[in-house]
């Protein structure tokens, strides 16, 4: 079965051509126009790939992308037209996976959703043996990827959870911010360093008692993270 995606735009030419080359690749495609209308549309169907504008009537992208975080960790790529790199950190604290600077050639977008997709599938595919890691009262559930601590869940966005799973894997091993990029994101991702500190911090906010005091994920000081086994 082809992969869905869901495109939400304000502009229809836009909408449109993006459309018309991802049915080209065998993609269902659904379009919404504002942000009601996405958020309608993600609730109510399973998407593998969300494109959102941040400039939308009604509620913007960075609205709708943290109410879809609230019960998804489907892959949201932010379509900014603007260019500043906080505008670029404040989509991916709302839990957005990637995001690309209009104006922006089709292949690129292409490339992108088809690198992300990529990734998604092959950890869906490692993760099939049901694999739980613990760690004291922490227990992450790699077939479910969901996160417990104690008798709480945790709600991670996607690329929260894949950092935590990446180095609770690899207990007491330390990777440095350009590692996590490349391998959370992969190298086609345009970001910096800044990002897997950003998302490093907001998993912390969520996992750790005492945030600025760490039981799980640490500090290796000038070189990067790791998770305490």
């Amino acid at each position: 079965m082809g992969k869905r995606v869901l495109i939400v735009d304000d502009e229809k030419l836009i909408v449109k051509g993006i459309r018309f080359s991802l049915e080209q690749d065998g993609m269902e495609v659904d379009c919404a126009y504002d942000g009601e209308e996405a958020l309608k549309l993600a609730e109510e169907n399973a998407y593998d790939m969300i494109l959102l504008d941040v400039m939308l009537p009604k509620y913007d992208g960075f609205e709708v992308c943290r109410s879809i975080r609230e019960y998804s960790d489907v892959p949201v790529i932010m379509l900014t037209a603007k260019g500043e790199d906080m505008d670029k950190i404040l989509g991916l604290e709302y839990g957005a996976d990637d995001y690309i600077t209009k104006p922006f050639n089709i292949l690129e977008v292409k490339a992108r959703i088809k690198a992300i997709m990529r990734r998604t599938g092959k950890r869906r595919e490692e993760a099939e043996g049901g694999r739980i890691i613990a760690k004291g009262d922490m227990r992450i559930d790699c077939e479910s990827r969901r996160v417990l601590i104690g008798e709480r869940e945790i709600n991670l966005t996607a690329k929260e959870f894949d950092l935590l799973e990446l180095l609770a894997t690899n207990p007491n091993k330390v990777y440095s911010r350009e590692n996590l990029l490349n391998i959370v994101w992969g190298y086609e991702y345009p970001g910096d360093a800044r990002t897997v500190d950003v998302h490093i911090r907001r998993l912390r906010e969520k996992i750790e008692t005492n945030p600025s005091d760490p039981k799980y994920v640490y500090t290796k000081w000038g070189v990067g993270y790791y998770f305490r086994g």
